[in-house]
């Protein structure tokens, strides 16, 4: 991507720990994320998390439900803004907010949005690079797949909720995965969800028994340090708010695996 596809508009204040509304223009187009600062200090160079909110969602209604700021206030943590977009599972027309489904869609402007983002979170702040994450919930957990698929090599792992992913997964590499799921949601269903998970399970090479990892969640161990953590519970399609705490319990534990690690 060209520096003429993507002009940064910086307007925003010097970074502070509360929450700035940055705007960016991608292709013509006004995008928009709130990014919070951490509000306390860590050791070495800050984690990044993006965080991407549901079909007919907003960036602010995902920082108020994911609060993964809060929970992780050592790192710089930004939700980000949809387009209109028509939706694979509802809203065909395409008259709400939500997240590319697959690669090409939209002329890709999601996967240059997060470029434009990443690019300026680098430039902003301090960023541990081997600490880099995405989670979202149902079509942002798609697009965090879909991120996995296509900028895997960026991140340390992801965290998507009530979400799968759809056949150009197959390009992924193996990464630490979490993932929240409801045998009980009636719209990313269980047996979509389940297939992910096998084919997750599978690239990762996630061959030995489960073992509990946290109440609700149980592990499959990896030999090459990329495991894969379900997390059950009875919330339906809905978000649980038992959530966001595991996931940064999750992104703490996997740091970037070097070539050696």
């Amino acid at each position: 991507m060209t520096a003429s596809l993507v002009a940064v508009l910086f307007l925003f204040a010097p970074a502070a720990a509360g929450p700035e509304t940055r705007t960016w223009e991608v292709e013509g187009v006004k995008r928009e994320a709130i990014v919070y600062a951490p509000s306390k200090s860590g050791t070495g160079k800050a984690p990044l998390v993006f965080d991407f909110h549901g079909h007919g969602g907003t960036a602010r209604h995902a920082a108020r439900v994911h609060h993964i700021h809060e929970t992780w206030p050592e790192a710089v943590v930004v939700y980000m803004q949809g387009l209109n977009t028509p939706g694979r599972l509802t809203d065909p027309e395409g008259k709400k907010s939500g997240w590319q489904s697959g690669p090409g869609d939209q002329n890709d402007r999601d996967l240059k949005f997060f470029d434009a983002v990443l690019a300026s979170m680098r430039k902003d702040f301090a960023i541990d690079d081997k600490r880099i994450y995405s989670t979202g919930h149902s079509n942002g957990g798609g697009f965090t797949y879909l991120l996995w698929a296509k900028r895997g090599d960026t991140f340390a792992a992801f965290a998507p909720v009530a979400a799968a992913a759809g056949p150009y997964f197959l390009e992924a590499k193996a990464k630490p995965l979490f993932h929240a799921a409801s045998e009980s949601d009636p719209l990313v269903t269980m047996a979509m969800q389940q297939r992910t998970i096998d084919r997750v399970k599978k690239l990762n090479g996630c061959d030995g028994p489960a073992a509990e990892w946290a109440k609700g969640c149980q592990q499959f161990p990896s030999k090459t340090g990329t495991p894969v953590v379900v997390y059950l519970h009875g919330e339906g399609h809905k978000y649980p708010a038992t959530t966001p705490a595991l996931i940064v319990k999750f992104f703490q534990e996997h740091p970037k695996q070097g070539p050696r690690d």
